[in-house]
């Protein structure tokens, strides 16, 4: 069982499109989104959820008003600006509240409530290139990295039972924690960039985080023929960054007209510039072999 993941160093490099790409190509896997704070890949997928779970994590206060002697002292050490005077009594903005818990320490009167908090919900789904762990957090929600951990292992554990061969992992954009749970242990990471000086600047700090795991990571540079210059500056240097060069996908309307009506671009069309993604998932296959 080998596993992939499809990084970038920022977001709107066409990350995403290519997952559904590799999806498609690569037969007998598990597909997981760990791009769990604007997960998207399911847009092109179209899954059919077979099963749905709460995810619980971190801590979320509130006070109890019996118990509160309304003395301020939870006020003055919330470091968040999540608790408040109103009407003589304190009160605590769930939205606002980061569960640090340092409130529950510094009441006299234990009115300080903690309870688990409920982050968001994960699935397991069935879409038509295999099976899909996916996940939604809550607005303004965190512990992304451990949902992702999540993820994994469900996913890791459905390949093992059902004997699949690959683990295709749609991973999130930047250097966070996320990433950092998205790429431990992976065989190969694919990492996406794009011809403009942040794409190059992003490309480095990922490529930063790949040699920090000892994970191989290729490149594929996206919409190259937008500067043509800067993306052969970016393909000249991969190398010195600790990358290997993949591949480079041109910009094209039929792929922006592929996402529109969310379908997987090899699913889409078959002209050259499918060939050429073809051509990329094919070495990608090889170099796992």
């Amino acid at each position: 069982m080998k596993e992939i993941v499809v990084i970038s160093g920022k977001g709107g490099t066409g990350k995403t499109f290519f997952t559904g790409c590799l999806a498609v190509y690569l037969k007998n896997k598990v597909i997981v989104d760990c791009d769990v704070d604007a997960a998207n890949l399911h847009l092109i997928l179209k899954p059919k959820v077979k099963e749905e779970y709460e995810f619980w994590s971190g801590k979320i206060a509130s006070i109890d008003e019996e118990k509160c002697t309304s003395c301020g002292s939870c006020k003055e050490v919330c470091r968040f600006s999540a608790i408040e005077e109103r009407e003589g009594g304190f009160y605590i903005d769930h939205l606002s509240c980061e569960g640090c818990t340092i409130c529950s320490y510094v009441c006299p009167s234990e009115a300080i409530i903690l309870k688990d908090r409920l982050c968001g919900h994960y699935y397991i789904s069935e879409t038509e290139e295999g099976p899909f762990v996916h996940a939604r957090l809550g607005i303004a929600q965190e512990n992304s990295g451990k949902l992702v951990t999540k993820l994994r292992e469900i996913a890791k554990n459905i390949a093992k039972k059902e004997e699949k061969e690959y683990i295709v992992i749609d991973g999130p954009p930047g250097v966070g924690c996320p990433v950092m749970a998205s790429i431990t242990g992976v065989n190969l990471a694919v990492v996406v960039t794009e011809p403009t000086l942040s794409g190059l600047h992003d490309l480095e700090r990922v490529l930063k985080i790949c040699q920090h795991f000892k994970v191989p990571a290729k490149v594929i540079i996206n919409k190259f023929d937008l500067n043509e210059k800067l993306a052969s500056e970016i393909e000249s240097k991969i190398p010195d960054l600790g990358g290997e060069f993949l591949g480079k996908i041109p910009f094209s309307q039929d792929i922006a007209e592929s996402i529109r009506q969310g379908v997987p671009f090899l699913k889409f069309s078959k002209n050259s510039i499918s060939q050429t993604i073809l051509s990329i998932c094919e070495k990608v296959r090889k170099y796992l072999e």
